[in-house]
């Protein structure tokens, strides 16, 4: 290092020696006027928080009061002036509280409010007490979920404390995807519980899913739509979903191919289906009048393949033309070349 490097080095140093001084100076005067009574906080939100911790604050579901009391559940039960009804309490497998003196008490299925007003009537009823005064309240509880799978968003288990309409929990999930159909299967609490078949139009009757109802432990199955398949002399062959309602046209599906190629055969198209019993079809349609309106379009069934087959005689003049440019575009750069 010369000596000119170390003299800037040094007169560098000196220079941001006082302002490392005053900027520790003022972190801890920061720090003085921080325990000061009364100081401003610079994380209001986190005392906010604590204020509430410490306060036995919590936020809670908004459809909390609604839960329904099941196996599991720990509650509290005071009965005002009489101690010997104090105490929190286990619901067992059978959906059971084992209570003092009143002894067994199903709640399961009910609400805490609903299993309250039950203990009231059991110890007036038993004339244990003259004008009872219960409380009960939820200490511990197991969170309901339903599961939605099939074309959603966000397949999974979300939390369900009530019964949701079904619209409500699609959206949980993400809400259905591009190739959802139009068909939506519940399948009711554990295995092998009864099932519900939903239909509905996301063109003309998206109000179906509103009015159906989902409980908590439902299984919701959004279905895939059907999709058929569209190949030979089209423009972009491939496979197409039965949009909107469900359904599908020849014409549609042709349409959604981007037509027909010049060497498309205008007379018949066939559309090979697989029937329920496993054998296979293989149905002929005049194209070229159902095109024209004379006859009625026919409508697709799901996994149908619909074939456009090649006319013979435009193909062999389309290869035909295609040969002669070609051997004109070959004489032309044989002429340039030489």
């Amino acid at each position: 290092m010369t000596h000119r490097q170390l003299q800037a080095l040094l007169v560098t140093a000196v220079l941001l020696f006082p302002m490392t001084e005053a900027a520790v100076a003022q972190v801890d005067l920061q720090q003085k006027i921080g325990a000061l009574p009364g100081a401003p906080t610079s994380r209001p939100q986190s005392d906010a928080a604590a204020a509430m911790r410490s306060s036995g604050l919590a936020l809670v579901p908004e459809d909390f009061a609604l839960l329904k009391l099941a196996p599991g559940f720990l509650v509290g039960l005071n009965v005002l002036d009489d101690p010997d009804f104090t105490g929190s309490f286990r619901i067992d497998q059978q959906g059971d509280l084992a209570l003092p003196i009143l002894g067994v008490v199903h709640v399961a299925g009910e609400t805490a409010s609903e299993a309250r007003l039950q203990i009231q009537k059991r110890l007036l009823d038993g004339q244990i007490l003259k004008d009872p005064q219960v409380d009960l309240s939820v200490l511990e509880y197991t969170v309901p979920e339903v599961t939605v799978v099939g074309e959603v968003g966000i397949p999974g288990k979300y939390p369900l404390l009530v019964p949701r309409r079904l619209v409500d929990v699609l959206v949980l999930a993400g809400g259905t995807t591009l190739l959802a159909g139009n068909e939506v299967e519940i399948s009711r609490g554990k295995e092998g519980g009864e099932s519900l078949l939903v239909h509905y139009s996301k063109a003309t009757d998206p109000k179906t899913i509103e009015d159906v109802l989902v409980n908590p432990g439902d299984t919701v199955h959004v279905k895939r739509a059907g999709i058929v398949y569209v190949l030979g002399a089209v423009n972009k062959p491939g496979g197409y979903v039965m949009q909107e309602d469900g359904t599908i046209s020849l014409l549609q599906a042709i349409s959604l191919a981007n037509g027909t190629m010049f060497t498309a055969s205008s007379a018949m198209v066939h559309i090979l289906r697989k029937n329920p019993d496993g054998t296979e079809a293989d149905i002929a349609l005049p194209y070229d009048k159902i095109s024209k309106g004379k006859i009625a379009d026919v409508q697709l069934h799901a996994t149908d393949v619909l074939y456009v087959p090649t006319n013979k005689v435009k193909s062999f003049v389309m290869n035909t033309q295609s040969i002669l440019a070609t051997v004109a575009s070959s004489s032309i750069y044989a002429g340039i070349i030489r």
